[in-house]
């Protein structure tokens, strides 16, 4: 019986630990533009650029990074760290120019 009992602990722990594959598209509710040249220029290097978005979240830019074991969406950031992000452009304005913002989510 503990057999049994071990055994079905032992799946749940396997089962948990697998996650969905990041969609980006979906993340970004489908939107793919071509990212501006203020963005990469404001972009530190390795970065992947070309898959970099704005998240409807935060209005932050994120890009696809793709690790030894896993793809993931992280935050574009500038040389110095800072997050880049776009304000969402208002009816009818042309859209919004990018601006690098300080991170202190990290500050306590």
């Amino acid at each position: 019986m503990t057999h049994r009992v071990a055994i079905s602990a032992a799946a749940a722990l396997l089962l948990a630990a697998c996650e969905a594959p990041v969609d980006a598209d979906r993340e970004s509710g489908g939107a793919t533009r071509a990212v501006p040249d203020a963005v990469r220029e404001l972009a530190a290097p390795h970065q992947d650029v070309s898959t970099a978005r704005v998240l409807g979240e935060d209005g932050c830019y994120w890009y696809r990074h793709v690790g030894p074991v896993e793809t993931t969406l992280l935050p574009l950031r500038t040389a110095d760290g800072r997050s880049i992000c776009a304000r969402p452009p208002e009816e009818g304005a042309p859209p919004a120019q990018p601006v690098a913002r300080a991170d202190l989510s990290f500050a306590r």
